[in-house]
């Protein structure tokens, strides 16, 4: 794959994203600018809950709002959870990145994490699509990423994430593999989104190569495929634009 290929495809997939701890209705409104490029446009924004509202007003039709649910902690308040998804899907979400409560998998909780997962479910009842965060970076070992694969998946889940990119460790290639195998072992369709700490060209493409080994040529769309970044995009229109990115810290 070119890079021009390579940055055309990462583009279509891509949720850029801003989760700063500092965000404010601006950056959201300069966010939505950016969405819609020359060259397409992102698949969705990925922004707190509060600013859900303000971009359904301003945001153009075909590119997707996503929002997160349980974030960044992963906490265990399933009544919380469901209270959260509620609103942001009175608001307008049409995606849903919910963090699993990681915790709880790692001391054995199985129970816990597939309610959750569960009652988010249930409650969405199809009107947005869900993204799970495992946090991979926290669970570590390539058993427990997988447990949390399958059980986010069996529980329903549309997507499997990584990372919250808010931890020390976010997406990594190992644990990438990992997910896309559980995926691939899966008799429906479900999707994969790498984020946290993917800021180049080449990171990008290590993801989507590796999608398309495991899962096939051609596989890597955005209703498939997603990459979490803030930073991304400023690397990605450089390639397509033939000029010098300036490098960004981002998520």
């Amino acid at each position: 794959m070119t890079a021009h290929t390579l940055a055309q495809s990462a583009l279509a997939c891509l949720d850029l994203t801003d989760l700063s701890d500092e965000c404010k209705e601006s950056q959201i409104e300069a966010l939505i600018q950016r969405a819609a490029t020359p060259f397409g446009a992102v698949a969705a924004i990925c922004i707190w809950p509060q600013f859900v509202p303000l971009a359904r007003q301003k945001l153009k039709s075909g590119i997707a709002i996503a929002t997160v649910i349980n974030f960044p902690k992963g906490g265990e308040n399933i009544t919380q959870v469901i209270g959260d998804v509620h609103e942001v899907i009175k608001d307008g979400a049409d995606e849903i990145d919910l963090v699993m409560p990681y915790r709880a998998l790692q001391r054995g909780d199985v129970d816990l994490v597939r309610e959750m997962i569960e009652a988010v479910v249930s409650e969405i009842d199809g009107r947005a699509l869900l993204k799970v965060i495992l946090e991979t970076g926290e669970l570590q070992s390539p058993a427990l990423i997988t447990q949390a694969s399958e059980l986010a998946l069996a529980a329903g889940a549309d997507f499997i994430k990584t990372s919250t990119g808010k931890t020390a460790q976010s997406a990594s290639p190992e644990a990438a593999r990992l997910m896309l195998e559980a995926i691939k072992r899966q008799p429906r369709a479900v999707g994969f989104k790498a984020a946290g700490g993917i800021r180049t060209l080449a990171d990008a493409r290590i993801y989507l190569e590796l999608a398309e080994q495991i899962m096939g040529p051609g596989w890597a769309k955005p209703e498939h495929f997603r990459i979490g970044a803030s930073g991304l995009l400023d690397a990605l229109l450089a390639e397509l634009t033939g000029q010098k990115a300036e490098q960004q810290d981002g998520y």
